[in-house]
């Protein structure tokens, strides 16, 4: 058995949800700028040693995988860095602050054998691996269209975050949660050649977004119309996919966000009410495992890990367009 030796720079909630993904053995090192949130993490599993900087873990001749979670600002410098020390990388979404900042990564890896994948754990949730695969078999004909919703009501103190400072976080709701949707939308879609929206700050007294709206459109001229938001004060999920012949409705992703569930409105013949089969997924959510597994078994298989960093970079390459019809 392989057992891959994994590096996890940034130890907050995210770093520790990476860490309980993990098979025993395979985490060796953490690495964190709060001494306290790098000691919490590593005290939970035996033998994991704390760097007092991340450059000592990229740079470990036993560590074969960086996951990097840390704020916005650092994802795409350390993984830059990561790729220049022949790491395999895991790095959280959205991994940049602005599209370009993938560029030098991009450049880096055609030169390396690193293996880059981004943070978008939604991809291997139950209810849309489902609906991906009943798309791809073409049980509902074409898409049509898609209509998403995804959001939360934030908590106190949440204007004082990174998240709402622009230059850690390169932007608010759109470029947190909104790459999410967009990212899924790409996923079901292929790539956006119209892209609108706006943004708006509604109630939290920050300098950036708390709510976003998108319209996006393929070449086929299938469309993608997506909200964000953390004025939703109860989270919500919800993403739907109209077919010529049916219809796909997703809700809820578990915890706060509610029961996953999906939905099949399958049109008879003769229309009127459709066949309709429920799948629910009331489970811990085991998203973040199952793409780490997917991600390692790509590594070891030379196949090139999807989402990858391109993707990510078409992402905020909507969020980017987005913000700049506002300046």
């Amino acid at each position: 058995m392989i057992i891959m030796k994994v590096g996890i720079i940034g130890c907050g909630v995210i770093g520790h949800k990476r860490a309980e993904s993990l098979a025993s053995g395979y985490l060796c090192a953490v690495s964190d700028i709060s001494s306290e949130r790098a000691n919490s993490l590593a005290g939970k599993y035996p033998g994991v040693r704390v760097e007092t900087d991340w450059q000592s873990v990229i740079k470990d001749p036993e560590i074969d995988l960086v996951i990097i979670s840390t704020s916005n600002n650092w994802l795409a410098p350390i993984t830059l860095e990561a790729v220049f020390a022949g790491k395999h990388v895991l790095v959280e979404k959205p991994a940049a602050r602005h599209y370009l900042e993938f560029d030098p990564i991009i450049e880096a890896m055609e030169e390396s054998k690193s293996k880059v994948t981004v943070g978008y754990n939604l991809r291997f949730h139950p209810a849309l691996k489902k609906a991906h695969s009943i798309i791809e078999r073409g049980e509902l004909g074409n898409i049509m269209y898609i209509r998403g919703r995804y959001g939360h009501g934030g908590r106190p103190g949440y204007e004082k975050e990174w998240r709402a400072d622009p230059e850690i976080s390169g932007g608010g709701e759109l470029l947190d949660q909104g790459v999410h949707l967009i990212d899924l939308s790409r996923w079901f879609l292929g790539d956006f050649t119209k892209i609108h929206g706006s943004i708006r700050t509604y109630f939290w007294n920050m300098p950036v977004e708390d709510n976003g709206f998108m319209y996006l459109e393929t070449a086929q001229g299938q469309i993608a119309w997506l909200q964000v938001s953390c004025t939703e004060w109860k989270n919500l999920f919800s993403y739907e996919i109209f077919c010529e012949h049916g219809k796909l409705q997703i809700d809820g992703i578990g915890g706060s966000y509610g029961t996953e569930r999906l939905t099949c409105y399958k049109m008879l013949p003769q229309m009127g009410p459709p066949e309709t089969t429920i799948w629910e997924y009331p489970f811990p959510d085991n998203s973040w495992k199952e793409e780490f597994m997917d991600f390692e078994q790509k590594i070891l298989t030379n196949k090139n890990p999807d989402p990858g960093i391109r993707d990510a970079r078409e992402a905020l390459k909507v969020v980017s367009t987005i913000y700049k019809e506002h300046i």
